[in-house]
């Protein structure tokens, strides 16, 4: 049984995995389906530390192959999604018996083991059972529009408002997605073609380039009134700076996605705006809200650029991620079959 481990920086190596007895409260997953993310490549390149050794890959499903004597919802042989977020079960709210509350949430391949292996020991909490209308494709998903989920309910925004989205990568067009589900109308921005024409595609009429006619097409586009938020996707390779002009003053600015992001930011249209300005970059505890969405047909990923894995040399994948993150591939879904 594989287990590829990470043991320092661009140091992954596949180990033989340790048999784990099954609790009461635990489940024994055969991972099936793993999603090679931009956070992986991070992870593998020492561009978001973690503790070494540690097993990566955070976005998986698969197969329940044991289930403890007490574990209630989840049977055998049941496709699940492996939750890639848990309470810390450290700080005063999880230790208050509030874990949802947790202030410092734990991500999968960072802060514990993550899904690259053939098998997961986890608590049958810790797993998501998966109706047969949510392929394996879209719960790869699932943190990412927990994510726009997580974004529409802090903005707290109304039918017929505006959003900016700036940078429609892989997170980007799926946030925009989410907010049109809820009848919020997104403006998405990218210097891509590509991007565009999948936001097109996904009936977001709002498409448009990050050129000398950006700001009068968005002005066209708010009756004049500038947008009621901004959302710059990390994976975006546009200045910061585009998302402030667009917001109108008082609004809200919102930092998110997986990648990285290491960029200066004036802060004179933030002041002169009065912006507030907050991260999102986990969706904790909205597995079941986004489920629902996705049974809903809330996101349409039928468009975006997909690559399944039968064989596959995951340090050669991830280190090709690392390196070429901020190319226009950048969006693609690299999944891993791990089971024929």
């Amino acid at each position: 049984m594989d287990n590829w481990i990470l043991k320092g920086v661009r140091n992954l190596v596949k180990e033989d995995m340790v048999t784990t007895p099954v609790s009461p409260t635990q489940v024994k997953v055969k991972v099936t389906h793993l999603l090679i993310s931009n956070f992986d490549a991070l992870l593998y390149s020492g561009d978001v530390a973690a503790e070494y050794p540690k097993t990566i890959g955070r976005f998986a499903v698969g197969i329940v192959t044991e289930v403890g004597e007490k574990c209630y919802g989840v049977e055998k042989g049941a496709r699940v999604y492996l939750e890639s977020v848990r309470s810390c079960n450290a700080c005063y709210a999880c230790k208050s018996g509030k874990s949802e509350n947790c202030t410092d949430v734990q991500i999968a391949g960072r802060d514990f083991d993550g899904f690259m292996r053939d098998f997961v020991v986890c608590e049958y909490t810790e797993v998501a059972p998966l109706p047969d209308s949510v392929d394996n494709m879209h719960a790869l998903c699932i943190e990412t529009v927990g994510i726009a989920e997580n974004i529409y309910d802090k903005l707290n925004l109304s039918a017929g408002q505006r959003v900016a989205v700036v940078g429609s990568d892989f997170t980007g067009n799926i946030i925009a997605q989410v907010l049109q589900f809820h009848k919020v109308i997104p403006i998405v921005i990218d210097n891509n073609p590509n991007n565009l024409e999948k936001a097109r595609k996904c009936d977001i009429y709002y498409s448009y380039p990050a050129d000398d006619d950006l700001l009068n097409n968005v002005l066209d586009a708010t009756s004049g009134e500038l947008c009621d938020a901004a959302i710059y996707s990390a994976g975006s390779r546009l200045p910061l700076s585009v998302a402030c002009r667009l917001v109108g003053k008082k609004k809200s600015l919102v930092l998110t996605g997986f990648a990285s992001m290491n960029c200066s930011m004036d802060a004179r249209d933030i002041l002169e705006k009065d912006l507030t300005v907050f991260g999102v970059t986990g969706a904790y505890r909205y597995t079941d809200a986004v489920i629902n969405l996705l049974l809903h047909g809330a996101v349409n990923i039928d468009f975006f650029d997909k690559e399944v894995i039968t064989e596959f040399d995951p340090v050669a994948i991830l280190k090709d991620r690392s390196e070429n993150i901020a190319t226009a591939n950048r969006g693609k879904m690299i999944v891993l079959k791990m089971i024929l």
